[in-house]
């Protein structure tokens, strides 16, 4: 894969590590997002990267947008267009056909650095990890899918108590309301989302891509529909090879071997 200046890059057992280094606190700068893009965009297409893992270098995750460059914005055009790099961005994350997960280390995941995490399939974060949404008190709003993104993750409530509000909540709390997955030690969480991505890497990558096909298309569909999507698909992987091994292997009384096809 590439090298680039702000992300670090490295593959282990089938996941590609995507390290967000841009100190000293990982602030999304245009060139940061681009470079993420393009790690992204690698990854995918990488046949042997199962699973991707998104962390941060140092004492954050990603403390939110370059304040610099919001004060420079030059009118609504350059702040849409910068906004919606931002937005296709992370939409390609949600809707990747590989599994994504956020190791949430350090002090702060706060504005854009949560906004990604939410984009994320699974959060793992240290228990000293402070987040939120304070963009509120720059007098703006959050604009890389916080207004949507989370009331679909914590309800709307919630969610507007924290963009309102402007305030941050620790990682037990996050947990509480289901805006994370895991609370792990401080100094674990990219062990611990290795550990995970390990075990991801076992499945059939057709048969999670079909789940998180369903997962977040149906989320956009009527029940009804959604019922139907799921229908297909699975009718789909039932002319797969994985899951004709997966079934002789249950019945064999064998650990599986996929071949992702």
């Amino acid at each position: 894969m590439g090298e680039y200046q702000n992300i670090k890059v490295s593959i282990e057992d089938r996941a590609a590590i995507l390290t967000i280094d841009h100190p000293p606190a990982n602030a999304f700068d245009r060139q940061t997002v681009l470079e993420l893009d393009a790690a992204f965009s690698e990854a995918l297409e990488n046949p042997e990267v199962k699973v991707i893992i998104i962390t941060g270098a140092g004492q954050f995750f990603v403390a939110g947008a370059d304040i610099n460059e919001i004060n420079r914005l030059q009118g609504y055009d350059d702040a849409y267009e910068v906004v919606r790099a931002g937005q296709i961005l992370f939409n390609k994350i949600e809707s990747s056909r590989k599994p994504v997960i956020a190791a949430i280390n350090g002090r702060a995941c706060l504005g854009g650095g949560n906004e990604l995490a939410m984009a994320c399939h699974l959060r793992i974060a240290e228990d000293a990890v402070q987040f939120g949404q304070p963009e509120i008190k720059l007098g703006i709003m959050p604009g890389w899918g916080g207004t949507q993104r989370l009331p679909r993750l914590v309800g709307k409530g919630i969610a507007l108590e924290l963009i309102l509000g402007g305030g941050n909540i620790n990682a037990q709390e996050a947990y509480r309301i289901g805006l994370v997955n895991k609370v792990v030690p401080v100094g674990t969480v990219v062990r611990e989302a290795k550990r995970w991505a390990k075990l991801l890497s076992m499945w059939s990558a057709v048969a999670m891509a079909s789940i998180l096909q369903a997962v977040h298309e149906g989320l956009e569909m009527s029940l009804e529909d959604g019922l139907k999507h799921e229908a297909d698909l699975f009718a789909k992987l039932t002319a797969t090879e994985d899951m004709r091994e997966g079934v002789a292997a249950f019945l064999e009384k064998r650990r599986p071997s996929f071949k992702d096809r």
